[in-house]
């Protein structure tokens, strides 16, 4: 399934929906699942089936990707994946994309009380940005705010965040032969190794937010485990 690509629109929900104040959803119904993990994972593999099984169970779902979601987003993923630049320039252009996305997609769908399964969002920013390109972790906590803010502290994340673990070698494995590569995917196993690093701190500082799935096994079996993360909460 291809992600949606919503018409551009600049107007934000009432302030207080979809937001979070250091972490805890205060929306009333619409519920934000983002996927995480480095190239290789298998996470884009199973969100369009879980956006099947969602809809089955009745509800509105809009699927999204970052950096991207919308028109003006999709042409800054091109530059961001393809062009050389330093890594401020970089974080400046995703933080850029994510808030138009953010605008136009996901805080209306949240206020309308979609499922909103986004693949990758916050999180790879510190780990691809940050940990991987070794950018300032302070800053991106800073853009993060900035962008992802509605004032009085509050600011948008994730209700879950899906995080597809698995071994930098293994994914380089799968990667191998499997299309052109953009400028990440042509990175050596040593960056990966940073990246999933990164995953880990994220998941360490925000436990309750995360569910990691052990990607080295079976794609029926890391299915079966997904499903298993979204019963247990109740949200099927």
């Amino acid at each position: 399934m291809t992600p949606t690509v919503a018409p551009s629109r600049t107007t934000l929900p009432p302030e207080g929906a979809g937001l979070a104040k250091g972490g805890p959803s205060l929306r009333p119904s619409g519920l934000f699942i983002s996927f995480e993990g480095i190239d290789g994972a298998g996470k884009s593999t199973h969100i369009s089936g879980l956006a099947e099984v969602f809809k089955a169970a009745g509800r509105a779902v809009t699927l999204t990707r970052e950096p991207g979601g919308t028109p003006l987003a999709e042409k800054l993923r091109s530059m961001v994946l393809n062009d050389a630049m330093d890594p401020l320039t970089e974080s400046l252009l995703i933080f850029a994309a994510r808030r138009d996305h953010l605008s136009s997609v996901i805080l209306p769908a949240l206020a309308r009380g979609d499922v909103v399964l986004c693949d990758r969002f916050t999180d790879a920013t510190f780990a691809y940005q940050g940990a991987g390109r070794g950018f300032d972790l302070a800053t991106l906590r800073t853009l993060e705010q900035w962008v992802q803010s509605a004032g009085a502290d509050k600011w948008l994340q994730p209700d879950l965040t899906v995080w597809f673990d698995l071994n930098p070698a293994e994914a380089a494995r799968r990667l191998s032969g499997a299309r052109v590569p953009d400028k990440f995917e042509a990175q050596p196993v040593e960056f990966f190794s940073r990246v999933a690093q990164g995953y880990a701190d994220r998941q360490q500082a925000e436990p309750s937010r995360f569910a990691r799935i052990d990607a080295a096994q079976s794609r029926e079996s890391v299915w079966q485990d997904v499903l298993s993360v979204l019963k247990t909460k109740n949200w099927l």
